[in-house]
């Protein structure tokens, strides 16, 4: 029997500082050198496995991408009812999802425009196989360690049954996640980038200190809009404005920057609350969305 619970209105939550404005020439020079397909999946992701007594999963999210891109906000899928996901409409696949069996992936592309190409297969594609499909999670990567040469370069994490995984296809290998924090960007699994590094930190500190932390303290980690300083910016090929543009844990500019943020909580007695707020160019009056269901007994 399922509980769910679905909520989409608008919320005001104040003005952005901007501390660095993109102008539209590079935003053209970045799509002009580097390509269309280097386009953002998911820019960010934390995860907290069995280090809180409430919740043995906590997962935070900011999907990046530029705002022209067409996607659909996270709901369960008309094709697919168990399948809890956002949706590129325009390539297909997700960035992140979760079943209503417990099955989760997120995906985020790997920073490396050197090596991009515009006829490989579309990474979002990835996580909705895995959502879809029924091979469990090794047994999913082994399949695609095969073939994923094919793909740009992309990390994915996959799990059910309280079981994740990370993969990479600039990696070095399948590995299991035991209990742990993690963070992920795009490059490999826990690289300190700065914005890594600080929101791990922030998670850390808000877990070690709050019983149950809020969804509104779980989502103010996901909205620092702090630019890293330039000692501290990796050199991922795309120029020094860009670094700095993509440093931070929340992206802004006119034409580019963070299009959601994810918080997926999954506490002890197999219960999901899934919000996710939706950003365009607006970002004070983002649409937010919540569903809350209990997972199936496989």
């Amino acid at each position: 029997m399922f509980l769910i619970h679905t909520v989409l209105f608008d919320l005001y939550e104040g003005s952005v500082q901007d501390r660095f404005v993109i102008s539209g020439r590079c935003a053209r020079n970045y799509e002009t050198e580097h390509g269309r397909s280097e386009r953002g999946i998911m820019c960010l992701l934390l995860m907290a496995l069995n280090t809180h007594v409430t919740y043995p999963l906590i997962l935070l999210a900011n999907r990046d991408e530029y705002y022209e891109r067409p996607s659909a906000s996270a709901r369960f899928w008309a094709e697919a009812p168990s399948v809890l996901a956002g949706k590129d409409l325009r390539a297909g696949g997700t960035w992140l999802g979760i079943t209503r069996k417990g099955r989760i992936g997120a995906v985020t592309n790997y920073r490396d425009p050197a090596s991009i190409r515009e006829d490989a297969p579309s990474r979002g594609r990835l996580v909705s196989d895995f959502l879809l499909g029924q091979r469990g999670p090794e047994e999913f990567i082994d399949k695609l360690d095969r073939e994923a040469w094919k793909y740009n370069g992309f990390n994915l994490i996959v799990g059910e049954k309280g079981q994740y995984y990370w993969y990479s296809n600039r990696g070095d290998g399948v590995r299991s996640l035991p209990a742990g924090i993690y963070g992920l960007s795009n490059h490999l699994l826990d690289t300190p980038w700065p914005k890594v590094v600080k929101s791990k930190d922030a998670l850390m500190h808000l877990l070690s200190e709050r019983e149950a932390p809020s969804l509104e303290e779980l989502f103010l980690i996901l909205t620092d809009h702090t630019i890293a300083g330039d000692e501290d910016l990796p050199d991922t090929g795309v120029g020094l404005e860009w670094e700095r543009i993509l440093s931070p844990v929340f992206i802004k500019s006119p034409t580019y920057g963070t299009r959601s943020s994810t918080v997926v909580l999954i506490d002890a007695d197999n219960r999901v609350t899934f919000v996710e707020k939706t950003f365009n160019a607006d970002l004070n009056h983002p649409a937010i969305t919540r569903h809350v269901f209990r997972i199936e007994s496989i």
